[in-house]
């Protein structure tokens, strides 16, 4: 394989046990004084001792993306109780993420910060960049306070996330510890039902 084919060959997203990158970039939140645009970092949530959820929708002004993140937004305050930020992200400039939410009623209101990847440059190095549209691909990344990643799931561009696997997944993984198919919070883990048997 000679040097262009290789620039061709798409990286893979990057996956569980991998840091996520650091970055500087603008972002789009609601603050008190109105909507506001930031500078945000990989820091973010980290220096709080936070988790990150880091949604990737492809592109603003379109119609799937909207239900997504209308739905990770209802959903804060359970990422809030489960000591996690959401940062909804994609490669459009902090401008066109502002003209949106000025034109859609169901992002006015938006509490969750809308990250600006506009020389693209973090979804590329995630490894969830598109080669031909160069835009992100619909991944979801939830990162450990240490800055770890420790589950991604990557969509492809038609199909909608479902916001309660991301809890589900994230409630499981708080438990560090072994958790059946299906398995919800407050359900026992196999590794509580292993103790008891190993006990008895």
């Amino acid at each position: 394989m000679n040097q262009q084919q290789m620039q061709l060959v798409q990286k893979g997203p990057l996956t569980i046990g991998e840091k996520l990158p650091d970055f500087a970039k603008k972002a789009i939140v609601t603050t008190d004084k109105g909507i506001e645009i930031i500078d945000i970092n990989q820091q973010y949530a980290m220096e709080q001792g936070k988790w990150t959820v880091l949604f990737w929708w492809p592109k603003d002004f379109t119609f799937v993306c909207p239900t997504e993140i209308i739905e990770f937004d209802k959903s804060s305050a359970a990422f809030a109780e489960r000591n996690a930020v959401v940062i909804g992200a994609s490669t459009d400039s902090e401008f066109v993420h502002l003209g949106w939410r000025q034109n859609h009623p169901g992002l006015a209101k938006l509490t969750i910060p809308m990250l600006a990847d506009t020389s693209k440059s973090l979804a590329e190095e995630m490894g969830i960049l598109d080669n031909n549209e160069k835009v992100a691909y619909r991944a979801t990344f939830i990162i450990d306070p240490n800055g770890k990643i420790q589950w991604v799931s990557v969509y492809p561009m038609n199909v909608g996330r479902n916001v309660n696997e991301v809890l589900r997944v994230l409630d499981a993984l708080q438990t560090e510890e072994l958790t059946a198919c299906g398995w919800t919070a407050g359900e026992q883990t196999l590794t509580a039902k292993l103790k008891e048997q190993n006990a008895g």
